[in-house]
C-alpha cells in the first residue's frame, strides 16, 4: 500500500515581515522534496514568479485564497 508523503509547508509570511528574502528557503524546500511529495507555499500575495518558475521545472500549481487573506499554492510534480 503506497501513499504520498505529507506535503512540505513553507509559510513565507514571517520571513517577509522580518525583511528576509524567501527565495533561498523556497528553493531549498523544492530541492528537499521526496518523490511524490507536494510543496505548499503560504504567502501574503499570489507568488506568480514562483508559479511560473516551478511550472517550467515540471510542477503543477493549485492556488487558493485562504480565509485569513493569504494565498496558498500547492505545487506537485506532473
Amino acid at each position: 500500500m503506497s501513499h504520498e508523503p505529507k506535503p512540505l509547508i513553507v509559510d513565507v509570511r514571517p520571513l517577509m515581515e522580518a525583511g528576509i528574502e524567501p527565495r533561498p528557503k523556497l528553493f531549498a524546500a523544492v530541492q528537499s522534496l521526496k518523490e511524490g511529495q507536494a510543496l505548499i507555499v503560504i504567502a501574503p500575495f499570489l507568488p506568480s514568479p514562483l508559479i511560473e518558475r516551478l511550472r517550467a521545472d515540471g510542477f503543477q500549481a493549485e492556488v487558493a485564497r485562504r480565509e485569513d487573506g493569504a494565498w496558498e499554492t500547492r505545487f506537485s510534480r506532473e
